[in-house]
C-alpha cells in the first residue's frame, strides 16, 4: 500500500501533448531500467495492466498516479480514456493505428517512441494535437468525412450528440445487409449498410481483409473515411434516411438499432425479438 510518506519519484519526465498515460509510465520504466508493470506496482501497490490504466483508472489510482509523478490528478486523467463510456471502448484501439508525420519529426530522439491518444482514437483521420491528414487525400471532398470525425469525437470524448447517436450510426453502417454472404468477383463477400450510402465501398470491403465490424470498428485509413463520411450523410439526411437502412438490417442480427434513435424507436414501435436481445445484452456482465 502506497502511503504519503512514500516518496514520489526523483526523475519525472515531462509528458509529449497528448500523450497516452501507458506510454508515459513505459517510457519511465526504460529510464529506470524496470519493467511497466514494476513501475505501476511501486506507484499503486498493487498489480494492473497499461490497457486498464488507460481505459479504466480509478478515482484512487489517479490520486496516488498524480502524488507519485509530482502531477496534477487532472492532468493524469486527461491521458486516459476514463472519460468515454465503457460501451464506446470499442472504438478505441489496443495499439496505434495511424501515425501523424508532423509529429513523429518531435519523437526523434525519444526510446521507446512515445503513444499519443490520438494514435489510438480508430474513428480519427487527423491528428488531434496538430490538425493534419494522416495520410494524403486521395482527391475526394473532405468535408462529409471531417464531418463524420467531429460527430464521433462530439460523442466519445464529451458524450454529445443531437438527434441519433452517431457511434451507433457508425456500427449500424458495418453490419451485413443481408443474413448471409453473396456471391462478389467469385467470392464469398458480406456486403455492409454502408455500401447502400456510398456503394464504391462494397468492391473495397470485398477485395481487403480482415472485413471492419461492428463490434470492432478498428478500420484502415482508406475504409475510414468513407465510414465516417457516411455518418455524416445519415446525420444529414435524417430519420428518414436512418429507417431506410434499417430496414436493410436482417433480423437475426443482434445489433439493436433502438441504441440508434430512442424516439424513433417507440414511434415506429419496438419487435419482440428486439426486446429478448436487449434483455439478453443487459443480463450479460
Amino acid at each position: 500500500m502506497i502511503t504519503q510518506k512514500t516518496p514520489p519519484l526523483p526523475v519525472v519526465l515531462a509528458p509529449y501533448k497528448d500523450e497516452l498515460l501507458s506510454s508515459w509510465i513505459n517510457r519511465h520504466a526504460a529510464f529506470y531500467a524496470v519493467s511497466p508493470s514494476d513501475i505501476l506496482k511501486h506507484c499503486l501497490g498493487e498489480i494492473v495492466s497499461l490497457r486498464a490504466v488507460d481505459l479504466r483508472l480509478r478515482e484512487v489510482q489517479a490520486t496516488r498516479l498524480g502524488y507519485m509523478f509530482a502531477t496534477e490528478v487532472a492532468r493524469i486523467k486527461r491521458m486516459t480514456f476514463v472519460n468515454v463510456a465503457p460501451h464506446l471502448h470499442h472504438f478505441t484501439a489496443r495499439g496505434p493505428v495511424h501515425a501523424c508525420a508532423r509529429c513523429n519529426l518531435t519523437f526523434a530522439c525519444s526510446e521507446p517512441k512515445p503513444i499519443l491518444r490520438g494514435d489510438m482514437a480508430a474513428w480519427r483521420i487527423t491528428c488531434k494535437t496538430c490538425g493534419l491528414l494522416f495520410a494524403d487525400s486521395d482527391g475526394s471532398d473532405r468535408a462529409m468525412p471531417l464531418r463524420g470525425e467531429a460527430l464521433l469525437d462530439d460523442e466519445i470524448e464529451r458524450g454529445v450528440r443531437t438527434w441519433a447517436s452517431p457511434t451507433a450510426i457508425a456500427r449500424l453502417l458495418l453490419l451485413r445487409r443481408f443474413g448471409f454472404p453473396v456471391s462478389c468477383n467469385g467470392q464469398s463477400c458480406a456486403l455492409r449498410i454502408l455500401g447502400a450510402v456510398i456503394p464504391e465501398v462494397d468492391d473495397v470491403c470485398c477485395d481487403r481483409s480482415p472485413r471492419p465490424l461492428p463490434n470492432h470498428p478498428i478500420l484502415p485509413l482508406h475504409l475510414r473515411r468513407a465510414w465516417l463520411a457516411g455518418v455524416a450523410i445519415v446525420m444529414r439526411e435524417g430519420p428518414a434516411k436512418l429507417d431506410a437502412l434499417r430496414q436493410l438490417v436482417p433480423n437475426e442480427n443482434p445489433l439493436d438499432c433502438n441504441e440508434v434513435d430512442a424516439n424513433l424507436s417507440r414511434r415506429k414501435g419496438i419487435t419482440e425479438f428486439t426486446r429478448k436481445m436487449q434483455l439478453i445484452r443487459e443480463s450479460l456482465p
